[in-house]
């Protein structure tokens, strides 16, 4: 049985990758194989793709980080899933819970492991989770990396509380699910964009208030300024070196 999928040989931009026909992978004790109905795009996966990534992956490898499919088939001794439920993967295949570890890290979908730009994907019986009903496939594919990222930082480690005030840089995908969770917690949200359509559309998911920060170059201040002078609880930090000191 064979399958088509996206393939990396080199490293390099866009034009590495290649569809191919490969074996569909079968799946061995603990594990389930799903048929990929939908996947998300990370900037993760450009940065191992790109070859600029900590952890490159052997050569050749199926990119892709996010995705959710169908159950088409469970190895020996698999409890969690039938054949037919929906599920979508997790980031590490090998966190199920508690502290990170160095051997976990090496676990992660499209790096170490064949990821989910494929028909079919491999995954860990405790490296996958239940699709809620009512969701699309494509709306389970956007969870795994960018929201659960957003949740940790906020709710996980900052321990998000209602009635705080959360300070969002952009308007990504980490960004963008920051505030939507920060709202379901009763928090207050600012957002900052260089991009007026884009606050507007934030303004629509519920932000409090707003900077475009090419309009405030000291975008800081019009944050504390909205913030009443007390500043703000959480950052949700995505700009690194550029943006941190303002942070």
């Amino acid at each position: 049985c064979v399958m088509r999928g996206i393939v990396v040989r080199e490293f390099g931009g866009p034009d590495v990758m290649h569809v191919e026909e490969r074996p569909t992978p079968k799946p061995g004790p603990g594990d389930v194989l799903v048929r990929v109905h939908a996947a998300g795009v990370n900037p993760v996966d450009a940065y191992i793709r790109s070859g600029t990534y900590a952890r490159k992956p052997a050569l050749p490898y199926v990119p892709g980080s996010d995705g959710a499919g169908e159950v088409v088939a469970i190895g020996r001794d698999v409890t969690r899933f039938r054949v037919g439920e929906r599920v979508a993967g997790t980031f590490f295949q090998g966190w199920d819970a508690g502290r990170i570890t160095a051997e976990a890290m090496e676990t992660a979908l499209g790096g170490r492991l064949q990821g989910m730009l494929a028909e079919h994907a491999l995954l860990r019986e405790d490296g996958a989770v239940p699709v809620l009903p009512g969701w699309s496939f494509e709306q389970a594919a956007t969870l795994p990396c960018a929201a659960l990222t957003a949740w940790n930082a906020l709710v996980a480690q900052g321990r998000l509380a209602a009635g705080e005030t959360v300070l969002v840089l952009g308007t990504g995908g980490v960004s963008l699910f920051a505030l939507q969770i920060a709202k379901l917690h009763g928090a207050r949200v600012i957002v900052t964009s260089s991009s007026d359509e884009k606050l507007a559309r934030a303004r629509a998911l519920g932000a409090d208030g707003t900077v475009n920060y090419r309009e405030h170059p000291d975008w800081e201040k019009r944050v504390l300024e909205l913030s009443g002078g007390r500043g703000v609880d959480h950052v949700v930090e995505v700009g690194g070196a550029g943006t941190l000191e303002k942070s």
